[in-house]
């Protein structure tokens, strides 16, 4: 008798405990949604051979690897951003697995990018520096996991930034490329030619602990240099904008990717002057400064946080592609596409290679009801990514893209999928 009322009384407390709402008082708990965050250094030593010449000197700012991590909706989710020029194929698939078993979770589930500044390294997997900065970041990942912050709410905030980028590739009436206006341009009458096709906006996306911001992420597509080939290491004019509004809201990590800027650049606006870098940097923190002003905050839960991914197969110009990326190609190798889902308001994109930013432009109008965002510049192993209609343009990019025509179908598909998923 005493055994079966000890197993009724059981029962009972089980079923208050699991069937009735919680009573006045005892707050119901609805998101573990958590964010760990990192920033550190990644500047070669002097004599190190970067992209362009070989490092002779240091830069009053250092390169920097920045990122968060976000846990409790899934598998954790790692977005990387590092102030190099490029990493790619085999390289850039050894950055995701390392940082993927620091963070505990997979290598689609973590995004690594660069901002792609010339004065910079190129990634290379028979590289001690390099092998020694996946290390070191993976390490960085692992650490920051064991000191997260709880993420309460959201911040989505936009705004034009002017007299920055420029297209690079101004059309006569022939519909053909003039001359290529690179991000420094000495030629008066190519500096004279239209704004072109860009997008003027910075988007940025921040997480909260309340009313604390915790991290602060912009996004903006345009080729990031005013001037290079001096052997002196440079975050360029969008880490010194990056650091101006650390200074102003100094209590979050800030996070800068560069968006599709592959047909980009400041060439309009710079002839090359170096007193054009600070000039640059401050209109675009005014920008910044601008969509952080305009920032709407909205609450969210762990469970409005979703991670999608799409693979896909990039057709190739077998007469241009290197060998490294065509044996890759025939060997299946897939890109991914990755997108972020906040809150069901917000869907960020991150992309492989040099995207033109006409697939940002594209995306954006795709989903014109939510709030858009992109960042290329990851695997950088297809290089250009060109629109199709820039195949019969010309231009320096078309010399030296490794895609065909039939990319800009393949991606515009998956950029789809991505931003409809879940609706």
């Amino acid at each position: 008798m005493k055994r079966a009322l000890l197993i009724t009384f059981s029962f009972m407390v089980l079923f208050l405990l699991f069937y009735i709402e919680p009573v006045a008082g005892i707050e119901k708990k609805t998101s573990d949604l958590q964010m760990a965050v990192f920033d550190m250094d990644v500047t070669p030593p002097i004599g190190y051979k970067l992209a362009y010449g070989t490092m002779v000197n240091t830069y009053d700012m250092g390169l920097r690897a920045k990122g968060i991590v976000l846990l409790g909706s899934d598998k954790p989710i790692v977005l990387v951003v590092l102030d190099w020029i490029g990493i790619a194929n085999e390289c850039y698939d050894e950055f995701k697995r390392s940082i993927a078993v620091a963070a505990g979770t997979d290598p689609e589930h973590v995004a690594v990018h660069v901002i792609h500044q010339h004065d910079a390294p190129y990634a290379n997997i028979h590289d001690d520096f390099t092998l020694a900065v996946i290390h070191r970041i993976s390490m960085a990942v692992a650490d920051a996991i064991t000191k997260t912050v709880p993420i309460t709410h959201i911040g989505l905030g936009e705004a034009q930034v002017y007299q920055v980028a420029s297209t690079r590739r101004p059309l006569g009436k022939d519909g053909k490329v003039i001359d290529s206006r690179f991000t420094s341009c000495a030629d008066s009458s190519l500096r004279a030619e239209p704004e072109g096709l860009i997008d003027p906006i910075v988007s940025k996306v921040s997480f909260w602990n309340e009313d604390k911001p915790v991290a602060v992420l912009s996004y903006y597509a345009t080729h990031p240099q005013s001037y290079y080939r001096l052997g002196i290491p440079t975050p360029e004019f969008p880490g010194i904008a990056r650091f101006s509004r650390q200074l102003e809201v100094p209590d979050a990590i800030h996070v800068y990717f560069t968006g599709a800027g592959a047909n980009v650049g400041a060439g309009k606006y710079n002839d090359g002057s170096h007193e054009n870098r600070g000039i640059l940097a401050k209109r675009l923190a005014d920008g910044m400064t601008k969509a952080w002003e305009n920032t709407k905050r909205f609450p969210i839960i762990s469970s409005e946080v979703k991670w999608t991914t799409e693979a896909v197969a990039l057709p190739l110009d077998s007469a241009k592609t290197n060998k490294e990326l065509w044996l890759r190609y025939k060997a299946g190798k897939k890109f991914d596409l990755q997108c972020l889902a906040l809150n069901n308001k917000a869907r960020i994109l991150f992309m492989p290679g040099e995207l033109f930013v006409e697939y940002q432009l594209a995306a954006k109008k795709m989903r014109p009801d939510l709030f858009v965002a992109m960042a290329a510049y990851g695997d950088l192993g297809p290089g250009y990514i060109p629109s199709a209609a820039a195949f019969n343009q010309g231009g320096y990019e078309m010399s030296v893209e490794k895609v065909t025509q039939e990319a800009e179908a393949v991606l515009l598909n998956a950029i789809s999928k991505l931003l409809n998923a879940g609706h």
